[in-house]
């Protein structure tokens, strides 16, 4: 995730919608709208069936907005700093800037999710069973019932159960999934040790997700599942689904993990602060023979006075062409200081790594203000909790990273 657009601002969180989503969106439209309400309703139009299934979407991912806005507004109760809301195509995801400090945050914050689901799905099922009228429908004759219901009374029949579906699946005690939370939750609460209810939850995740790619594998070799059925596309989409949350469950504890090895460690402890630099006026020329070819940085900061003007390395030289580097200054190549992620000597090591991650890059400035005071690298960082944290982890990273 990560690419995409902001939708905008509720209770003073932002939401942000994945480009991923649009898959997921044509599919549901593009289902309802060619089989599901066609077949349903012979006798609506073509116009007809496309907008109900194009509103149906829309309000399928305002039920999962309204599910992850709930997580969010519960765990800023419990003190919990939540920014951001991104949907995207395995629905939503509430971004929490720091772990629940006790087990009943987590408790609260992770069960409301699906308690909000289930509330509006059997909501929506009363609203359509209000519109239908007290007759119901004729289980005798369903199908002749159903064609003659509302456009209304059909996307709440549908809305009901899907969100029932979604609070149920959420339910499930793997990790992360909000029943995987309520569980790590309980056993928290349990042992006192959140290392290790992270651990046993997320195996149960693994597990989960295994037994959806099993699903998956089989429905694609020609086995009946009960209520998936059959199928290679039901089944790939299932395995995806397994192998998602998988890596998920993995990613969480590796979260917890990183965050204990780097508790309490500034960004100052970690940067090099005689990091070396370059003035803007330095001929590129000059900045290839004299750093980049004898020495090991691939980026150095562009320093003027001690204020931080820009950053410069290879991708930047590789630029432009060799017979200029002679007559080019390194101001007119560089990133300028307003395009460039920075950190502060005083900021956690572990939300500079995640910086570090975001921005896609090896190194970056520290900075007081405008002044250079240091750079902090991956490398470094890595190093060091390889000596002070966790060594495995620290392979891990370093190998994900080269």
């Amino acid at each position: 995730m990560g690419q995409g657009f902001r939708l905008g601002r509720i209770a003073g969180i932002d939401v942000h919608v994945d480009w991923s989503l649009l898959i997921i969106f044509a599919l549901i439209a593009s289902s309802l709208g060619l089989a599901t309400f066609p077949a349903l309703h012979p006798n609506w139009s073509s116009l007809l069936s496309w907008v109900t299934a194009l509103v149906a979407a829309v309000l399928f991912f305002a039920s999962v907005l309204v599910h992850e806005l709930s997580h969010a507004l519960v765990g800023r109760a419990y003190g919990m700093r939540v920014p951001r809301i991104t949907l995207f195509i395995f629905g939503g995801l509430a971004h929490m800037e720091s772990e629940p400090e006790h087990w009943r945050g987590e408790l609260w914050m992770a069960i409301v999710g699906p308690i909000t689901s289930l509330v509006l799905g059997f909501t929506f099922l009363v609203l359509a069973g209000l519109l239908i009228g007290p007759e119901g429908i004729d289980p005798a004759n369903p199908r002749e019932h159903l064609a003659g219901l509302s456009p209304l009374a059909t996307l709440l029949l549908w809305l009901g159960p899907v969100n029932v579906i979604l609070g149920l699946f959420n339910l499930v005690p793997g990790f992360p999934l909000d029943g995987g939370r309520v569980l790590r939750a309980a056993m928290w609460g349990l042992t006192g040790d959140i290392r290790r209810a992270t651990r046993w939850a997320s195996r149960a995740g693994q597990g989960f997700a295994w037994l959806l790619i099993a699903t998956g594998v089989a429905m694609i070799l020609g086995a009946r599942v009960p209520l998936f059925g059959t199928g290679t596309i039901g089944g790939l989409w299932l395995a995806f689904i397994g192998w998602f949350l998988n890596s998920a469950a993995l990613a969480s504890y590796q979260q917890l993990l990183l965050r204990e090895s780097l508790g309490g460690v500034r960004v100052a402890r970690l940067m090099r602060s005689r990091a070396t630099d370059v003035p803007p006026d330095m001929a590129v020329q000059d900045l290839v023979d004299a750093h980049l070819l004898r020495g090991g940085e691939r980026a150095l900061p562009v320093v003027e006075g001690h204020r931080l003007v820009g950053l410069v390395g290879l991708a930047e030289v590789q630029q432009r062409d060799q017979g200029e580097w002679p007559h080019l200054s390194v101001r007119k190549i560089m990133i300028p200081r307003a395009r460039l992620v920075t950190v502060g000597p005083e900021e956690d090591a572990h939300d500079a790594l995640m910086t570090l991650t975001r921005a896609g890059v090896n190194q970056l400035p520290v900075v007081e203000g405008d002044r250079l005071v240091g750079m902090l690298r991956r490398a470094d960082v890595l190093h060091w909790m390889a000596l002070y944290g966790d060594p495995s982890l620290a392979r891990q990273l370093r190998d994900q990273g080269s």
